[in-house]
Parts: C-alpha cells; sequence; structure tokens
C-alpha cells in the first residue's frame, strides 16, 4: 500500500475577513432576521387587528382629550350626570341624552338636557357627578394610564433583562447567587409589596411606577435568563467564544438579537398587566389621588354610581378590554412569528 501523504494547514492558508466584511454580514443577518419576523407577524389577522387596536388607542390617548371640546378637568355643578348624547344620533333617538332612573317607586324616563335648555352641545360619554366631561376624562385616564404602564415596562425590561442576561450568560454560582435573591424576592406577593409601599409613599404616578418596578421584572428576568441559557450553546455562540470575542460582543452582537423577539413578547404582555394594576390599586384606594384622572379612579366613580348611572362605568371598563384585547392579540401574533 502507498502512504497518503497527510496535508498540514498553515497559518498562510487562512486570511482574516476585513472587520467592514464582518460587521456587513452581522448586520445583513440581523436585518434579515427582523424581516422574516416582520413578514410573519403581518400575516397574521389576528396580530394585525391587535396592532390597529393599540395605534388606535394611543391616538385617542393623545388627541382624544381635545376632541369632544370640553376640558376633562372642569366643573359644571349644574351639568353633572348628563347622560351620553352624540351628535347625529340624538336627531333619530338614540344616545339623545335620555335615560331610564330606576327608582323604590317605579321607573322614570328623564332627559337633562331638555330640562337644561341644552340644544347644542353634546357629551358623547356624559358627564359625571361633577359635571366633568366623561369623553375628555376618558381618554386622558389612557394617557395617564399608558404612560404608568410604559415607565414601569421600561424600567422592568432594563433592570430583568440585564439580570437575566448576566445569571443566564455566566452560569455556575452567579447564577445560583442570582437566582436565590429571585427567589426571595418572589415568594412575597406582589400585591402585599405594592399595599405597603403605597401605604408609604403618597399616592401619586411616581409612587405606582415605582411600586410596579419593585417585583414586576422578575418574570422579564426569568424569560431572559432562559432565552440565553439556550441560545449560548448553539454553534455561533461557541464559535464566537472559541475565537476569542469578549462577553460583551457575544452578548450584545450574538445573543441580543437572537432573544428579542421573546423579550418584546413579554413587554406586550406587561403592559396590560401594568394598567390593571394602576387600575386596581386606584380602584381600592391606594393609587392615583382623589381627583385625578386614570382608568382606575374612572372605574372607582362609576362603581359607586353603577345602579343608578350605568354609563358612568362602561367608558373605562370597554377601553380596558380594548386595551387587553389588543395587547393580546399582538403579543400573540410576536410570539409565532418569533418561533
Amino acid at each position: 500500500m502507498t502512504d497518503t501523504a497527510i496535508y498540514t494547514p498553515q497559518d498562510t492558508d487562512f486570511v482574516p475577513a476585513p472587520a467592514e466584511f464582518k460587521n456587513t454580514a452581522d448586520s445583513e443577518a440581523v436585518t434579515g432576521s427582523r424581516n422574516d419576523m416582520r413578514k410573519r407577524f403581518f400575516a397574521q389577522k389576528s396580530a394585525v387587528a391587535g396592532l390597529v387596536i393599540l395605534v388606535i388607542l394611543v391616538l385617542l390617548a393623545i388627541i382624544g382629550p381635545y376632541i369632544s371640546g370640553h376640558s376633562y378637568d372642569d366643573q359644571v355643578l349644574e351639568r353633572s350626570n348628563l347622560a351620553p348624547r352624540v351628535p347625529g344620533l340624538a336627531s333619530i333617538g338614540i344616545l339623545d341624552g335620555s335615560e331610564t332612573l330606576y327608582k323604590t317607586d317605579g321607573e322614570i324616563k328623564v332627559n337633562r338636557y331638555e330640562e337644561l335648555g341644552i340644544t347644542d352641545e353634546y357629551y358623547i360619554f356624559g358627564t359625571d357627578s361633577l359635571g366633568r366631561d366623561m369623553f375628555a376624562r376618558a381618554f386622558m385616564g389612557l394617557r395617564i394610564s399608558l404612560l404608568i404602564a410604559f415607565a414601569a415596562t421600561a424600567i422592568n425590561l432594563i433592570i430583568g433583562m440585564n439580570y437575566g442576561i448576566i445569571s443566564g450568560y455566566f452560569g455556575g454560582m452567579t447564577d445560583i447567587i442570582m437566582q436565590r435573591v429571585i427567589d426571595v424576592i418572589g415568594s412575597i406577593p406582589t400585591l402585599v409589596v405594592v399595599t405597603l409601599l403605597m401605604l408609604v409613599l403618597q399616592p401619586g404616578m411616581g409612587s405606582i411606577i415605582l411600586a410596579l418596578m419593585l417585583s414586576g421584572w422578575i418574570e422579564m428576568s426569568r424569560i431572559a435568563r432562559a432565552e440565553v441559557m439556550k441560545v449560548k450553546e448553539l454553534e455561533y455562540v461557541q464559535a464566537a467564544r472559541t475565537l476569542g470575542a469578549a462577553h460583551r460582543h457575544i452578548i450584545f452582537r450574538e445573543i441580543m438579537p437572537n432573544i428579542t423577539g421573546k423579550l418584546v413578547t413579554q413587554i406586550m404582555l406587561s403592559i396590560p398587566a401594568a394598567v390593571f394594576l394602576e387600575a386596581f390599586l386606584s380602584f381600592v384606594g391606594i393609587g392615583m389621588p382623589a381627583g385625578s384622572c386614570s382608568l382606575g379612579t374612572m372605574l372607582t366613580d362609576g362603581f359607586s354610581n353603577v345602579l343608578l348611572h350605568l354609563y358612568k362605568l362602561l367608558p373605562a371598563a370597554f377601553i380596558m378590554i380594548l386595551l387587553m384585547i389588543g395587547c393580546h392579540l399582538a403579543a400573540q401574533g410576536l410570539k409565532k412569528a418569533a418561533e
């Protein structure tokens, strides 16, 4: 038999690619992945419907308080408890300001617009017990609730994402210690933490954001840790580590682009959860201060008058339901698109 010579590769056989080529390749790979995810998202009708709902709600939160022509905080006591009256529909007898009041001696139908001689003004959602326009208040309340939710979610994303990435990437004793800290914090019910904090601090937007921040980042950190532990064992990460890439490069250039979809999905679910918690805190009296405007305070006012004036409860409840549906549909669409 003839021995076959085995060629041994030499260092001169390999020439490192220019840095510009590497950066371009990385950028094109990330861009292509995002384009594919975007196409898969918009291919889902339910996801698009959820996105449309969210866009409409955000636009209404911005311009809604100025559409009706009435201020959200102006008190006109003589115009208190006006039922909804909508332009166009009022002329055909629908939502014309009439309401049926149920009393112990029977029911009566009243129209306070006619009693007050109001002929050329409309309150689409009616007015509250202080004569404030509920249409303007509903969307101003949505604005405040969304600001609280966005701020709390952004802070939770920063804290939870970094905590989870560090824990999952380095592993070992670092991961064990960091996870035990989360176990201790997570063992305390969120409602207990938030309630105690709100009792110590003055009620307000800042206090609610701080309360939501204390424990809201835990779920985000767990998702980030799980995704990092799954991704860090893949071939391209191992190749980057073998070539001597720094931890910062591996985390931000190799791992982060591949776990963004899961984190965005969690963000979409965190926003309605934060809005719901703010509404609950305001509903039980430890959230936004009395007289302020948020979905929670409107639900509180509406619930106290629901037996006499049902329309006071419906706007805030309907807006919150739409927000929950929109975020849920968009989150499910993002989840499927990221798979």
